[in-house]
């Protein structure tokens, strides 16, 4: 059932790592290489003379098959991500191309089908995303992996934290995962935005007031001290607050009381504080518009989050966790982001930090009409912005450059050195078979360990 006339035909079609299929104009399968029987469990001698919807069987076989496309119109179809169903019913994430085949005379007569197995590649991404994940917070930028293991070891304290960075840096991200770690995280952590309350109703909003401390005072209303009471104060943007306040804050700090507004008695602050901040509290507290006391009682742990120009190894895992975050919202079935658009990300100044590339993200996710994001998704002002000159990097084993292969390439030796160069643990941790995993290293360019750690595991 092979191709008998021309059996050197047969020898490379399955020298080919990736499996390929050929049908005539009835979508009958006229050959089938050894990767296709691989990946698919079904033996040539099964699939040849077979009609190709029972033997590839892809969710996309009845109503949009691309294979029929390219024999009907001639366009082939580069990439497109679908999943099968295997000799033994387990579904299959694989990438396919498809093209017309011709004879000589030009005239059609069936066509090509390659197709390659993701279940590799969808495990290594999945892996990345859980590895460098808490909390929301995604990094693998070695400074902000430093801050994670001092937040991890400061939340279930008391202590006061400052955290500083640019706007969009995650400062409340890094709010939110101090609380959820911290002993008080049953209760809530409340939010004072600073920056965005009129310096007329901070106090009020701050403490509260009880009926009667003014005309409009009808009945008392509890402050964000009294709402936190047992859980978390978060101030935002702190160095906007008002100096007549941060006296009265000082004391809460201090002493543990506070009184609202029209009270008689103070009342306990029962309570932890994590202020943050955009701006330099130092040249504030220069210029006399900060406190010193107050500065230097709120950072007794300080964070300052680094922006996202200055950790760009974390772009490719930002946009993946991105884009399966508003596929979910947008019920999107978007399976990843192709090169062009990972490099456009990386050459971007970013200004607005992870805000503003979760927001390029969204809107790629909403205007995104096939299975990638490309390019041409991306926002057209954010194209035609100003590109960066990243940084050369120089550790191959902390640092890559622009490319969401290089992410790839140093989470698998990670997992070489993890498992003593042991091939199948390698494999058995990424949920793929040995020779799945041997082809997505021979595709990345990735050197095959020379130690062999099968005897480190029995």
């Amino acid at each position: 059932m092979k191709n008998r006339q021309f059996p050197y035909i047969q020898i490379i079609l399955d020298s080919i790592a990736d499996g390929l299929f050929t049908v005539d104009r009835d979508f009958r399968i006229t050959s089938f290489n050894r990767a296709a029987e691989k990946i698919t469990g079904i033996p040539v001698e099964k699939a040849v003379g077979s009609p190709c919807r029972s033997v590839f069987r892809a969710e996309i076989c009845e109503k949009n098959c691309m294979l029929r496309h390219s024999i009907l119109t001639g366009e082939p179809v580069i990439n497109c991500e679908i999943n099968i169903t295997d000799a033994n019913g387990m579904q299959l994430p694989v990438s396919i191309s498809t093209a017309v085949v011709k004879d000589e005379n030009g005239r059609v007569i069936g066509g090509v089908e390659t197709f390659r197995d993701l279940t590799a590649e969808k495990a290594i991404r999945a892996e990345l995303i859980k590895r460098y994940t808490f909390r929301n917070i995604v990094t693998k930028n070695p400074k902000m992996q430093s801050l994670l293991n001092l937040l991890k070891t400061v939340a279930e304290t008391e202590a006061t934290i400052l955290l500083e960075g640019e706007s969009g840096t995650g400062k409340g991200l890094f709010a939110e995962a101090i609380h959820g770690q911290s002993t008080r995280q049953k209760h809530k952590m409340i939010t004072v935005d600073c920056g965005s309350l009129p310096q007329s109703l901070v106090e009020s909003e701050l403490f509260g007031y009880k009926a009667g401390a003014f005309t409009d005072a009808k009945k008392d209303k509890p402050g964000r001290l009294t709402l936190a009471r047992g859980g978390t104060l978060f101030l935002d943007e702190i160095g906007n607050m008002p100096l007549a306040l941060q006296s009265k804050l000082l004391r809460v700090i201090q002493d543990r009381v506070y009184e609202p507004l029209g009270s008689v008695g103070p009342e306990m602050a029962d309570l932890r504080i994590i202020a943050a901040t955009n701006q330099s509290l130092e040249n504030l507290v220069a210029s006399g518009h900060f406190r010193a006391d107050l500065y230097y009682r709120i950072k007794v742990v300080r964070m300052v989050l680094v922006p996202l120009r200055d950790r760009r190894e974390d772009i490719p895992l930002l946009a993946e966790h991105f884009i399966k975050k508003f596929s979910a919202i947008n019920s999107k079935n978007i399976n990843g982001i192709r090169p062009d658009a990972i490099l456009k990300l990386m050459e971007h100044e970013w200004p607005g930090n992870v805000r503003e590339l979760e927001n390029v993200i969204e809107y790629a996710t909403v205007v995104c009409k096939t299975n990638w994001i490309g390019l041409e998704n991306l926002p057209d002002d954010f194209r035609a912005g100003k590109e960066a000159t990243p940084k050369p990097k120089n550790n191959d084993n902390h640092h890559f450059g622009n490319r969401l292969q290089d992410v790839e390439k140093i989470f698998i030796r990670d997992l070489f050195e993890k498992h003593q160069y042991n091939r199948k643990a390698v494999a058995a941790e990424m949920g793929v078979h040995p020779s799945t995993l041997w082809r997505k290293m021979k595709r990345l360019g990735i050197d095959f360990p020379e130690i062999d750690g099968r005897s480190t595991h029995r």
